[in-house]
């Protein structure tokens, strides 16, 4: 007996939400076995956008336009060597000989188009070949960078604020341009003064230099204002310059005033009197006073307003300490003081120049991004070096502002948007939500690919912001326009 059977079967319908039953538990214990795979893994999954985005921005382009190479001709080429260094300090290494930890990383090789990275004493050849015309250079570099990402990340600040401040970097080695100086955590260690320039709105950095161990003079100061213009976009036609009391001398002033540059400038060095009846409180419940006056100190070409705050002695910590009387007035106040071109009223210029304390925390996090790391006993060398640690730091700001573009632009849900506020996090932070994830690197159909795991929770924010990346890159540029 034939019995007759349907030619088509019923095809298994794929699941379209999570299994009522759950896979198995994995079980990890001292007995489990291991092995190993040919696939080449990589735990920096982001340094994929970041390829990305050098090729949207056109950084080779402006590398190749900008950069002043050195006498030294490297096989690779000047461009991937900068990169390279680059790509360390993205990641997160300061270090040079920290090349040996990436020699084998699948992203990385496959950026440079090699099995293996070369050691890690040819990356540091190439940068004992640099210098300060490099360094001079990369600061072109970044203006330009700054200009297409400006109009890429469609930011259009007409009026920035431009805050400046030293910070020191301890030697603790026989390196060139070491000075004994101001430096309350390791006293009497020599140590480098750099000075460093970072945009209020944007967070990224804008200009500096690496400076031997001395209290910044004013012709230095001055020439630093005299470069900002031509670092700045062209979108950009009001700036305001907010420094401490280190930066005040008649030649900051005077450089500002050329430039056409806003300026407030805490006092250090001069006495300007204020008028006894001038004093007023914007608030009545609060002990501050507020007065101002027009002061024009010895040496300087022409008056300039000062604007004073006092604070009486018994509101702050100095008061315990206090066991008898003043005798005068003014010993029962505290002062600040600062000399300005703008003209509001005395306790708004003080609340403006007290958003500058953010500076503090720039500072800090470009110290731990590389700039703590001196690489070389020669000042020409750690010069350069310190330019490619704030082109990497500022690679980072941008990444971040088109990392929050692209959550913004997605319109995911809320479970998906694993970026978002990522542009407020730290770079601490930014690389584990963006660089540290893990990937594979396969060959499928003849074509090279990199993948994720879905049991990450962070690869659906990466394949969107890829996505971003994608269309942006597949648009005309609008600089091009």
């Amino acid at each position: 007996m034939v019995k007759s059977k349907k030619s088509k079967k019923r095809q298994n319908r794929k699941s379209k939400g999570f299994a009522k039953t759950p896979a198995r538990a994995k079980k990890i214990d001292a007995s489990t076995a291991y092995d190993t795979c040919r696939e080449q893994l990589s735990p920096f999954g982001g340094v994929l956008p970041i390829v990305k985005f050098l090729d949207l921005i056109g950084f080779q382009e402006i590398f190749n336009s900008t950069y002043k190479a050195p006498s030294r001709k490297p096989k690779l080429g000047h461009y991937k060597m900068v990169v390279g260094i680059l790509m360390l300090l993205f990641i997160g290494f300061n270090r040079i000989w920290h090349f040996s930890y990436l020699r084998l990383d699948a992203m990385l090789c496959g950026f440079f188009q090699l099995s293996r990275l070369p050691v890690a004493s040819t990356f540091w050849r190439y940068l004992n070949s640099l210098g300060i015309n490099q360094a001079n250079s990369l600061v072109r570099l970044m203006a330009l960078m700054r200009q297409h990402a400006w109009k890429l990340c469609d930011l259009n600040y007409m009026r920035v604020c431009v805050d400046i401040d030293t910070t020191v970097e301890t030697l603790f080695g026989n390196q060139q341009g070491g000075r004994k100086g101001h430096n309350t955590k390791n006293r009497g260690k020599k140590g480098y003064r750099p000075v460093l320039a970072f945009i209020e709105q944007t967070r990224e950095y804008l200009i500096g230099s690496l400076r031997k161990g001395e209290t910044i003079t004013g012709k230095e100061t001055a020439s630093l204002i005299h470069k900002i213009k031509q670092c700045l976009p062209d979108i950009v036609h009001q700036v305001l310059i907010r420094a401490d009391g280190e930066f005040q001398s008649w030649d900051s002033v005077q450089a500002c005033i050329l430039n056409g540059f806003d300026f407030i400038i805490a006092n250090k060095r001069c006495q300007p009197v204020f008028d006894p009846t001038g004093w007023y409180r914007p608030k009545k419940r609060q002990p501050y006073e507020y007065n101002s006056c027009t002061y024009q100190p010895d040496g300087w070409g022409t008056p300039v307003r000062f604007v004073v705050m006092r604070i009486p002695i018994e509101c702050t910590s100095e008061s315990d300490s206090r066991v008898q009387l003043s005798l005068f007035e003014d010993h029962r106040y505290k002062y600040r003081i600062f000399c300005t071109s703008l003209r509001r009223r005395a306790h708004i210029v003080i609340r403006e120049y007290d958003k500058r304390a953010d500076v503090e925390n720039l500072v800090g996090e470009a110290k731990r991004e590389g700039l703590d790391a001196i690489p070389s006993s020669r000042f020409k060398n750690n010069y350069a070096f310190f330019q490619i640690v704030m082109l990497a730091y500022n690679i980072w700001r941008y990444m971040k502002i088109l990392a929050e573009l692209s959550v913004q632009s997605a319109a995911m849900s809320s479970d998906n948007q694993t970026l978002f506020g990522i542009e407020t996090n730290t770079l601490r932070i930014a690389r584990l939500r963006l660089l540290m994830i893990s990937a594979k690197v396969v060959t499928d159909s003849n074509r090279d690919k990199v993948r994720y795991s879905i049991q990450d929770s962070r690869t659906a924010g990466l394949c969107t912001f890829l996505e971003y990346l994608d269309l942006k890159r597949s648009e005309s540029r609008p600089w091009a326009a």
